[in-house]
């Protein structure tokens, strides 16, 4: 009796010390100083791809732009969409440059706290420096809303940051974002902006058991999205099979209209009229290109 009560103190120690490991383990690098002027225009453009105002604004509710958006609801808990506005205490108006370059680009906040996976970073890793130093010009216009975003509400162990250092070690990856030789420019720019700031896949791939992205079935669509809505498969022969072309899925993606008559709803709706409906023709023209020929 006495053995065994040693033994699962023994356990019990190791797996204390395990946590306090966890707990105390840094994630993230530090980031290279952001010299380069950004240019404001450009950010915002950016921004619009990267559905930072879709998903920060809780247009429902009428609040502000970026001000913090409606609850993420998940099978992990709620999570509310911070104020990204220019207030010191409630937003991001005492970050750096350095510090919204970690957050986009690692997921990491300035405390060094690692961000849940409801904020679409991976897919933001590969931003240049330029970009960075765009976005964050174009985040410096934003006014100042002194609202603060409600707190995330999840069960334990979700709640527990440092259990996201374990799901970023078994998931985390680099979005595949580079350009590929023997393709187009136009093909080339789609694929940069569908696997990178547009992070269709998000949403348009089923999630596992942890909420991570399900890699061998990238793009097949996902029926248990936030809130209970769906995305249906973006890969091409589906789309193909949907009457999708280049030219209506491009009009899609601006006007919100299918080629059926009918207009895209809940959150897809969100994303074209926060996002999309602003981008270049030749950008929605590059990834329709891009997902009706990624085979």
């Amino acid at each position: 009796m006495l053995a065994l009560l040693r033994s699962a103190a023994i356990l019990a120690m190791a797996g204390g010390a395990i946590v306090l490991g966890l707990v105390f383990w840094p994630v993230g690098t530090p980031p290279a100083p952001i010299e380069l002027t950004g240019d404001v225009n450009r950010g915002a453009y950016l921004a619009r791809a990267g559905g930072c105002i879709a998903c920060h604004t809780d247009v429902a509710s009428g609040a502000a732009p970026l001000a913090g958006g409606a609850p993420l609801k998940t099978p992990f808990g709620a999570f509310y969409p911070p104020n990204l506005t220019t207030d010191p205490d409630l937003g991001i108006g005492d970050w750096t440059a350095e510090d919204f370059a970690k957050a986009v680009r690692q997921g990491i906040s300035p405390k060094g706290e690692p961000y849940f996976p409801t904020f679409p970073y991976p897919f933001y890793a590969n931003f240049s420096d330029q970009e960075i130093a765009d976005l964050w010009a174009a985040f410096q216009t934003v006014p100042a809303v002194p609202e603060p975003s409600p707190e995330h509400e999840a069960p334990f162990p979700v709640n527990q940051r440092w259990t996201l250092k374990l799901w970023r070690a078994m998931f985390l990856t680099r979005p595949e974002t580079d350009p590929v030789d023997g393709r187009s420019t136009a093909w080339n720019r789609g694929r940069e902006l569908v696997r990178g700031a547009a992070h269709c896949g998000a949403c348009h791939t089923p999630r596992n058991l942890a909420g991570a992205r399900s890699r061998d079935a990238a793009f097949s669509g996902n029926e248990d999205l936030p809130g209970g809505d769906t995305a249906p498969s973006l890969r091409p022969a589906d789309l193909r099979a949907r009457s999708w072309t280049v030219e209506n899925l491009a009009f899609a993606l601006r006007t919100g209209l299918m080629p059926d008559g009918d207009s895209f709803g809940g959150s897809m709706g969100e994303v074209v009229q926060g996002g999309t409906a602003f981008l270049s023709d030749a950008d929605l023209t590059a990834m329709a290109t891009y997902v009706l020929d990624s085979d």
